[in-house]
């Protein structure tokens, strides 16, 4: 076990909400409200949520693209929040983002040689004939040749414009990339090239991730961990392995439901949800997906459940902390249990409502 590079505790972002001629703040949509984890060196953490759940905006908190409202960032040790001028800049060239759209996200004004160029420029790295070297190392590593450094990004196809993103970001060879739903804009042919790009460069050149997708089968792939995001809130997260085996909280059991396999021993039965994703702005009391939680008790809609940890897996759920009681510690036996209960669509409790 080494050391986290990456701690977030507590992180909240909050949007505020202004109405009147006078603009008054009325409110504030929690997009983040209370997240945790860490990250070691070397490794992935895939953050997976249906959309509007707020997994960009942790990414982009972490990076400070968004100011967080509060909690505590640190990034091998240092206080990402607390950083400013030489010294955040210093932590920006160790941290890094490839956005989700390669068409929005590079200069159409701007040459590659620009785009990749200007970070360098920006942290002050090497002379112009280095800069040029780095540059042409960061595209061959992605797949791509020098000649693309004279060309324009509507040149190239949605798959080359997310290499050439990918290279701006290691070009200048950070340590930590935030990758926000690297491949979902991409055609399906190109993705899986895409995914094993990022599986090389980590093993190459020894980077963590933050990879935040929506398609759980591709994080399954790329993350050593897992953590499942509702409504600006951790749910529930374990190593991957155990993650997709053995699921605890109804809304991961829901979620993994919808994966398609061809292998007939993962198929899971379709759990469909009722009801909407309630408003970020006003969000629930207690449990945070109890309005639409088929194991929902009167305990769940009061009281926000705390993290039950078993064996590095955590679960914040009530129903499945009991499960997890009665089962005598054993995570896999519960999860069988609330599998068993989400099939029936009730809690076996009689405090079940």
């Amino acid at each position: 076990m080494t050391s986290p590079l990456v701690e977030v505790a507590g992180l909240q972002t909050h949007f505020p909400v202004r109405k009147g001629l006078l603009r008054r703040v009325v409110g504030a949509v929690r997009a983040v409200d209370g997240v945790s984890f860490s990250i070691e060196r070397g490794r992935t953490l895939g953050l997976v949520g249906e959309s509007g759940c707020g997994k960009t905006t942790v990414g982009r908190s972490i990076l400070r693209l968004v100011e967080p409202t509060g909690g505590s960032v640190r990034f091998d040790g240092r206080d990402v929040r607390a950083a400013g001028g030489t010294e955040l800049r210093g932590l920006r060239r160790r941290m890094q983002i490839v956005f989700q759209d390669p068409y929005g996200s590079l200069n159409p004004r701007m040459k590659v040689r620009s785009i990749l160029e200007e970070g360098l420029i920006i942290h002050r790295l090497g002379t112009a004939a280095e800069r040029l070297e780095r540059m042409t190392r960061a595209l061959a590593r992605t797949g791509l040749t020098a000649a693309a450094l004279d060309r324009y990004p509507h040149e190239f196809s949605g798959g080359q414009r997310q290499r050439i993103a990918i290279a701006r970001a290691i070009v200048i060879e950070p340590d930590f990339l935030v990758l926000d739903e690297p491949i979902s804009a991409l055609d399906v042919s190109i993705q899986a090239q895409v995914v094993n790009l990022l599986v090389e460069l980590r093993e190459q050149l020894g980077l963590t991730y933050l990879f935040i997708s929506h398609d759980l089968s591709v994080v399954e792939y790329v993350s050593d961990d897992v953590a499942v995001m509702y409504l600006g809130r951790i749910v529930e997260r374990a190593p991957a392995a155990r993650l997709y085996a053995e699921p605890l909280h109804p809304y991961t059991l829901a979620l993994f439901s919808a994966v398609p396999s061809v292998e007939p021993d993962r198929r899971r039965r379709r759990i469909v949800l009722t009801g909407d994703v309630p408003s970020p702005a006003r969000p629930p009391a207690g449990c945070r997906f109890h309005p639409r939680c088929p194991l929902a008790e009167q305990v769940c809609r009061q009281t926000e459940p705390p993290a039950t940890v078993v064996d590095g897996h955590a679960v914040h759920c009530h129903v499945a902390a009991r499960e997890v009681e009665r089962a005598g510690g054993d995570a896999a036996a519960a999860a069988s249990r609330m599998a068993e209960l989400m099939a029936v669509g009730r809690a076996a409790s009689p405090a079940a409502t």
